[in-house]
């Protein structure tokens, strides 16, 4: 049995404003069906779990929501985190939990804002990681790369360990150049890290324990008031005191040092939606628009034809990504790449070669203190 955790976190900034604080990308239904983001990674994952070893950590803030949305968990698998700690405390947290009621326990981290099109192949990946796992490795899913992405940070990769496809991790990468990810593409070694993994708890808290020792002792002080009546004084006390980072940074790159970091080479079609431009490309399978323009309406993926709701009007258009939510008509002539999101209060137009810049929009909405649009 694989105990998932599934971190929950994030404004999303640039998807705005599609994404907002308060509804933040992994709560839409972006993933080509009427699933959300949230629902979608647990229905991923259900194959090799259940309900009662499914867990989410999320923000105070959406907590409601999270268990609305998925309403077959547990109460007590929605685990609130008082304030954002990166990656490594959210997922630190649900390891020491899970420890407890069973320390060699295996657990996989599969993020809530992804999209996989290749579901078979996906838990055929995950079975070959749960092999790597028993053997006491730190296992991580290393994409397949189609293309020399920039905005992603990479693994190298060695030998192949044992019989199976699994692969030993010599060192992670920092998102590179576009001539350095040419060159790690090129390579055949070089692999783009999708921030999933799959582990035994102890070996990974071994791990944390040893490069970061004040984050696993205030984990530990936190789980040892786990379900007390001292769990929200405890955690009030301790949390805002715990390093804020990333699990990359804390513990992946010093355990690939220390040769306990093996990579499944995996190839499910994975997109990390992070901006417009990633959406479309992700879902541009699941449109039949012969002028490859996609409407994401809420209720899975459209075409430009329309059904008429939401209406639009498109004159010799082409590669639009249109997220329509305010009701009103979407009229479009002679535009290519773009990205069209109108909303109720804001309206965003983005050239979709530039879609990581709308987080450079956000930051000059929070500048002029427009929070309500945040």
């Amino acid at each position: 049995m694989l105990n998932i955790v599934i971190p929950a976190g994030g404004s999303g900034t640039r998807l705005w404003p599609l994404s907002r604080k308060s509804n933040p990308k992994f709560l839409h239904a972006l993933s080509g069906t009427p699933a959300t983001l949230l629902q979608a990674t647990v229905n991923r994952v259900i194959p090799v779990t259940t309900p009662e070893h499914t867990y989410v950590v999320t923000g105070t803030a959406h907590a409601v929501a999270v268990a609305r949305q998925l309403p077959e968990l547990p109460d007590e698998n929605v685990l609130v985190e008082p304030s954002p700690k990166d990656s490594c405390g959210a997922i630190g947290l649900a390891a020491v939990l899970i420890a407890r009621k069973d320390p060699q326990a295996l657990m996989g981290a599969f993020s809530a804002d992804h999209i996989v099109q290749n579901q078979q192949r996906f838990l055929e990946c995950v079975r070959s990681a749960i092999e790597g796992a028993e053997q006491g490795r730190l296992v991580v899913f290393g994409i397949t790369p189609t293309y020399p992405e920039t905005g992603y940070g990479y693994i190298e990769c060695g030998e192949v360990i044992g019989d199976g496809p699994v692969r030993k991790v010599s060192r992670f990468k920092e998102k590179p150049t576009l001539e350095v990810a040419t060159e790690y593409v090129n390579s055949g070694e070089f692999y783009w890290n999708a921030s999933m993994f799959v582990w035994r708890v102890d070996v990974f808290l071994a791990e944390l324990e040893r490069q970061q020792p004040e984050l696993f002792e205030g984990l530990q002080r936190i789980a040892a008031a786990w379900g007390t009546r001292d769990q929200e004084t405890v955690l009030a006390e301790v949390w805002p005191t715990l390093p804020k980072i990333s699990l990359d940074y804390a513990v992946m790159e010093g355990a690939a040092e220390a040769g306990l970091v093996a990579a499944v080479p995996s190839d499910f079609g994975w997109t990390d939606v992070g901006d417009f431009h990633a959406l479309g490309e992700a879902l541009r399978s699941s449109s039949d628009d012969p002028d490859e323009n996609i409407v994401v309406d809420g209720t899975g993926v459209g075409n430009a034809w329309g059904d008429g709701k939401p209406t639009l009007v498109l004159e010799d258009s082409h590669g639009l990504v249109i997220v329509p939510q305010s009701g009103r008509l979407i009229a479009a002539v002679g535009v290519r790449d773009l990205a069209i999101v109108d909303s109720p209060d804001a309206l965003l137009i983005c050239d979709r070669k530039r879609a990581q810049e709308v987080k450079k929009v956000v930051d000059r909405i929070r500048d002029e203190g427009l929070h309500d649009l945040l």
